[in-house]
Parts: C-alpha cells; sequence; structure tokens
C-alpha cells in the first residue's frame, strides 16, 4: 500500500463528524458511568469493582452488534488469576486489514483526597474538561473505540469488512502481571495487522501526536547495611556509620552536580524539534519558582531520550517515630527510565556496577527485586501510520506531530514479540494539563471528540483499503 493513495472520502468524513457530533453528548454519559467505577487492580482495593467495570464494558461493545464474540476473560501466572480483561473480535474479508483497539479499564488509587477539588469518582464537567479518576487514563479511550465503531458501523453499513478487534485490559496501572500470558493464551482473538495503543497523548488541546518513542524502565530495589543492630546515636555516633548516612551518600552518587544521571553506559538520544520552553515545563509540572531544573540538553531531550534516575522509596525511620538511634540497614528503591536503544538487562547491570562501585564506607549492599520494561521507537513507514496521520489531520485540521513519552508502557514489547507483523500506533487522549495519576486528572472534551473522530476515520480507511 502506497502512502500517498491513502485519503479520507470527503463525504464519509462530514457524514462522521455528524455522527460523532450528534451522539457525544451521549458518549459523554457513557464516560460519566465508567468514571464512578472505582476500578483498581491492587490488592488492598476491592476487586468487586473491576468485575463490574469489565462487565459494563462488555456489554457496551456488545450492544454495537457487529461482534463475533465479546467475552471476560482473564489469565493466570503463578497459579494467581489475574484481572478481568474484555476481549471482542469481528473478522476481516477480502483482504482488509485486522485493527485491534487497546485501552484499560482498571484506575490508578485516588490518592490524597484533600488534593481533589472534586470527588475523584463522581465526574464534574467544568471549563470545557471532565474531571474524574480514569477520565483520561484510560476510560477516554475505551469510549473513543465505542463511538468509532458505532461511526463505522452507520457510515459503512452492518457489512463492512475491515477486521475490528478489542483488547481493554485491566490491569495495566498495577503492572500488567499478566499480560504476556494473556496474549499468549487469546492469539486466536487478538492477532491483528495493526494494534493502536489508547493509552497516551496530543501535543497539546489542539495539536494531535502520535507517541514515536517511549523511556524504557529499570526498577531496583537495593538494602545498604553497616551494623548488625541499632546504636543509640550519642554513643557511637562520629566513629561508626550508620545506613542512612551510607544509603544517603550512594544515592546522591547517581546524579552529578548538574543533575545528569552519573551512571556510566547507557544511552542516550535526541528528541523531535518541537517548541517546548521553561515557562511551558515550569508551568505543566508545577515546578515551584526558584528551584531550577536539573540535567543538559534540550527539555525535550531530558524528558523523552535521555535516562532518568529517581529514588522513589525509601524505608528508614518516621520522623514521628524517629529517636537518637542509628539504623543498621535502610532499604531503597531506584527507579529508572531508560531511552530508546538501551536493553533493559545492559541498563540493569551498569546500574549495579555503579552502586557498587560507590557504596561508601565498606558498607554491605544487597539487590532486591527488579522491573523490568524495554523503551519502544516506532516504525512509521508503513500504511498504519500513513492512514493514522491522515486521519488525524482531517480531525483535527492540523498536521499531527510524533511526540516521545518520558514514561513507560512495558506491555508494548510484548504486543511486537507475539504479534511481530502488527504495526503499532501508540495514540491516546490525554494533554499536558490531564494530570494523570495525579488529583484532579482531567479529560479536554473538545480533544476527545476530535480524537473519536480520527479513529472512526481511521476505520472507515481501513476499510476502503486491502493490505
Amino acid at each position: 500500500m502506497n502512502p500517498l493513495e491513502i485519503s479520507i472520502d470527503p463525504s464519509q468524513l462530514e457524514l462522521a463528524k455528524k455522527l460523532v457530533d450528534d451522539s457525544f453528548e451521549a458518549a459523554t454519559r457513557e464516560l460519566e458511568s465508567l468514571v464512578r467505577i472505582p476500578g483498581i487492580a491492587w490488592e488492598a482495593f476491592e476487586a468487586k469493582n473491576l468485575d463490574l467495570s469489565a462487565e459494563t464494558i462488555a456489554k457496551l461493545f456488545a450492544d454495537t452488534g457487529v461482534f463475533e464474540v465479546v467475552e471476560v476473560r482473564r489469565a493466570s501466572i503463578d497459579g494467581k488469576p489475574g484481572s478481568p480483561a474484555v476481549v471482542a473480535r469481528r473478522a476481516a474479508r477480502n483482504g482488509k486489514p485486522q485493527i485491534l483497539l487497546y485501552a484499560h479499564h482498571d484506575v490508578q488509587p485516588p490518592g490524597d483526597a484533600t488534593a481533589w477539588k472534586t470527588s475523584p469518582f463522581e465526574p464534574v464537567i467544568k471549563d470545557g474538561r471532565m474531571y474524574g479518576r480514569g477520565a483520561a487514563d484510560d476510560k477516554a479511550g475505551i469510549v473513543s473505540h465505542l463511538a468509532a465503531i458505532r461511526t463505522l458501523l452507520a457510515v459503512a453499513g452492518p457489512d463492512f469488512e475491515v477486521g475490528i478487534s478489542v483488547f481493554i485490559e485491566g490491569e495495566e496501572e498495577a503492572g500488567s502481571p499478566t499480560f504476556r500470558p494473556f496474549l499468549e493464551q487469546n492469539q486466536d482473538i487478538l492477532k491483528a495487522d495493526c494494534i493502536v495503543v489508547a493509552d497516551s497523548g496530543n501535543w497539546s488541546e489542539t495539536i494531535p501526536a502520535l507517541t514515536a518513542t517511549l523511556r524504557g524502565l529499570v526498577s531496583q530495589v537495593i538494602e545498604v547495611q553497616t551494623l548488625d543492630h541499632a546504636l543509640h546515636s550519642g554513643m557511637y555516633g562520629g566513629a561508626v556509620p550508620d545506613a542512612m548516612t551510607a544509603t544517603i551518600r550512594l544515592l546522591a552518587s547517581l546524579h552529578d552536580a548538574e543533575g545528569n544521571v552519573a551512571v556510566a553506559g547507557l544511552v542516550h538520544g535526541k528528541a523531535a524539534d518541537l517548541p517546548y520552553s521553561d515557562a511551558d515545563l515550569r508551568r505543566d509540572s508545577g515546578l515551584l519558582e526558584g528551584v531550577s531544573q536539573i540535567g543538559g540538553g534540550t527539555i525535550l531531550d531530558r524528558i523523552w531520550n535521555k535516562p532518568s534516575i529517581t529514588v522513589i522509596g525509601i524505608d528508614g525511620q518516621t520522623v514521628a517515630l524517629s529517636s537518637n538511634t542509628m539504623l543498621p540497614s535502610v532499604t531503597s528503591k531506584i527507579s529508572m527510565r531508560i531511552a530508546p536503544g538501551q536493553k533493559p538487562e545492559d541498563a540493569l547491570a551498569a546500574l549495579r556496577e555503579h552502586l557498587q562501585e560507590h557504596v561508601p564506607f565498606g558498607a554491605k549492599l544487597h539487590f532486591g527485586e527488579i522491573e523490568l520494561g524495554k523503551p519502544f521507537a516506532v516504525d512509521d513507514t508503513g500504511w498504519a501510520s500513513a492512514l493514522a496521520r491522515v486521519a488525524l489531520k482531517a480531525a483535527w485540521d492540523e498536521t499531527a506531530v510524533d511526540i516521545g513519552v518520558g514514561g513507560s508502557i512495558p506491555f508494548i514489547a510484548d504486543l511486537i514479540e507475539v504479534f511481530p507483523g502488527a504495526q503499532i500506533l501508540v495514540t491516546g487522549v490525554e494533554d499536558p494539563d490531564s494530570r494523570a495519576h495525579s488529583p484532579n486528572e482531567s479529560v479536554h472534551m473538545e480533544s476527545l471528540r476530535k480524537t473519536m473522530l480520527a479513529e472512526a476515520l481511521m476505520l472507515l480507511g481501513g476499510n476502503a483499503i486491502a493490505i
């Protein structure tokens, strides 16, 4: 398929736009109903909410009337069942592509309720945005898929030939522990020529994007030990190193004086040349006035295509319970993001080598639990990418830009390995103010409308081509 041959039928564009506009209020109500279900795939939360979420979503897809099968399924790992996922399939005909639509219905915990301006699970629309946990990440992706399918049906009729598969995962926010076995056990229903991962975002509220790169993840728990028991800090302080002091010095070695990652052997890359100012970063991140940035290179280089390290947890003593005691051991968790082109195993080895070389005072260093996730760089030379760009341009009236994401979606590597012939498109509804994972998460409603139209146009385009 020559990308230059891909175009959107003007009459279908106008009809699809009218259908999306006419149905948008109903789609908004669907999104609100999904946001009200607090489906959280962490063991500390009520599992029945995930069941309710999956069953509700399965019914929505079944009610479209287009699928040969719609089911709620689970996979297991080490004998433990995972969270419920929704799958559906309608097979392609006459050489048309099979397109898999992915999103996830589980959400992050609400976090500090006092930091929310609205109730996390009671959606509120204000100033053109819907606020609520999961409104952007990723229940907006689910309603976008539904709207696109319904629009395809209305425009092309019930005999449309493009194939559609659906995978609405139920444990993405918990690290997708059964993702790989789920893919392997359900290849018959999930196999596709193109996979649309609706779990990312756009450059802004007015400019659409395709995610071209994602950083990978290396997580390492360490324990630093200096004593075989706790000591009175007044009796032995000044002669005996405590584990907290050793840990602080070791963790500080991970960055140089400018805040660059100091671990040798890590890959660095260049980001797309897009306008993003110091003021933009300060606004989007909430960086306090007077607090400086860290690291060298452009801002987008640093947050998309260079490694970063964050210490995300330290098990020491709380201030409330502190006493004049020298701790014998301290456990920490290091989260490192790695650039596309870096193997997680190599990055882990480099991190461990650095830690072993810099542990102070001859302290004992023990390595604990790890987590590895591969980075991603899209191959944008295929028909799917070309079709997506045409559809985004038609829906947004703006040319889509390629963006990177500093965060990780490790399961994309599994999709590539299990379905090596599929083209991967990473899209989404979020924008810089969506605040996914944070209090006051929201989705921009006009961006949601345009995303629905763009995906509908992509399905209509897929129905018009043979591969």
